[in-house]
């Protein structure tokens, strides 16, 4: 099927995403929850673009919306930027984010998101909340002031690895991502060990012990890698 891209009319997949369609054709559009190799949620919005089909126009996740004929996307405006600045903004005010003092520092994909849209101060007022870190786990830990709650530990776990020991609780702001019935890490007797959601946390969230200061980086490409060998024995 067609369909136009910035005004450039490309070939895509039926089934393909806007996203994938994009990629493919060499237009990146900003994502955070999204990775290769997981099931798409839509759940951060970075990835909104403008959808315009039959004539109206809307605003729709690139990584969950798949194409259709005809239709015509457009994934940069000035609207467009100021949605994801906000977006990132919401993210960065409802943690407590210290690039300064994160494993990740330089190589974390929200701090090269503010980079990028050009995010050099938030909209609204800190909340500082006061969250904890659970280092129960003998080889990993988890620091809920740097979670996105962009769910991919929880995806990897169960589509990848398939333990299923991740999952969310909470409400709205209150939201977090707990292992199991919300039982200290260490405590778990389904995680394996994998490492497979220290690599794909977007974040220093979720880090290996006894790294240090922007020391860590990661392989989010774990993901697909899995998947792919699986497809091919």
């Amino acid at each position: 099927m067609r369909l136009k891209i910035n005004g450039i009319e490309i070939r895509a997949r039926k089934g393909e995403t806007i996203l994938q369609a994009a990629r493919r054709a060499g237009i990146e559009i900003p994502t955070l929850c999204y990775l290769e190799g997981l099931r798409p949620v839509g759940s951060c919005r970075i990835c909104l673009v403008e959808v315009r089909e039959s004539g109206r126009s809307r605003l729709a996740p690139a990584c969950a919306t798949e194409v259709a004929e005809g239709m015509e996307v457009t994934t940069d405006t000035p609207q467009l930027r100021e949605l994801r600045r906000k977006v990132l903004s919401l993210l960065f005010i409802e943690g407590n984010h210290v690039c300064s003092f994160c494993v990740s520092n330089g190589h974390c994909e929200l701090q090269t998101l503010a980079y990028e849209l050009g995010m050099d101060h938030v909209d609204y007022p800190y909340l500082w909340p006061a969250l904890p870190l659970d280092a129960s786990h003998t080889r990993f830990g988890i620091d809920y002031n740097r979670c996105v709650r962009c769910g991919r530990c929880v995806r990897v776990c169960a589509e990848v690895e398939g333990a299923w020991v991740w999952g969310f609780s909470g409400r709205g702001p209150h939201t977090k991502v707990a292992v199991e019935d919300g039982i200290p890490w260490g405590l778990s007797q389904g995680c394996t060990d994998c490492g497979k959601c220290e690599e794909v946390c977007p974040t220093g969230a979720i880090f290996p012990k006894g790294v240090a200061t922007a020391e860590l980086e990661k392989d989010p490409t774990v993901a697909s890698r899995v998947q792919r060998w699986r497809e091919h024995g």
